[in-house]
């Protein structure tokens, strides 16, 4: 989950990672317990990466790009939507009928997510910042994923600074949970 580079490089590794598990995901028949832990991997990787856009794509969004506040607001609401979903999702047994729905579900939002900023938000950003300053902020990005919870929160706040004060404290007690069940582990 942490690649190099600038911050947009980083996300868009982020973006093929997640591509590769909805991939082996899908491959899998439904019931299959490799189904279950693959969305819980997948679930990891999405919400560290989600919870580093937040704290730092966004906020550069917002001071950078014309209409900047709207754009991140609306990138934030679609993270809002996918938490929920994963948090449903990790309610969920191998064999839980809803467990397809859910997945499918949080694939095509993160699909659709993707797409949008890779097409649309990322060439602004480019566009917008310095190499440098693009840099920086993907070392930032990927440590912000270290420190990130591993569980969806969607209760929790998704700007600064009180996403960057809670996120921490979240991920430990989350990684303190991981390390207890299992969960996570290949």
């Amino acid at each position: 989950m942490a690649h190099g580079g600038d911050i947009i490089e980083e996300l868009t590794s982020d973006h093929r990672e997640a591509e590769e598990v909805f991939r082996q995901i899908t491959m899998l028949p439904s019931g299959h317990q490799d189904r279950k832990r693959l969305i819980d991997h997948l679930t990891i990787d999405l919400v560290r990466h989600s919870v580093a856009e937040e704290q730092y794509l966004y906020p550069t969004v917002r001071e950078r790009l014309p209409q900047g506040a709207a754009l991140a607001d609306k990138e934030i609401g679609d993270h809002s939507a996918v938490e929920k979903l994963l948090k449903r999702l990790e309610g969920c047994a191998a064999d839980d009928p809803q467990l397809d729905q859910l997945f499918m579900d949080v694939k095509e939002a993160v699909t659709s997510h993707v797409e949008d900023e890779e097409n649309h938000l990322f060439p602004q950003l480019r566009r917008a910042c310095s190499p440098e300053e693009l840099a920086k902020l993907g070392d930032k990005v990927r440590m912000a994923k270290k420190a990130a919870p591993t569980r969806p929160h969607p209760a929790a706040p998704t700007t600064p600074p009180a996403n960057k004060l809670l996120a921490p404290g979240l991920g430990l007690v989350d990684r303190a949970r991981d390390y207890v069940t299992g969960r996570g582990r290949s």
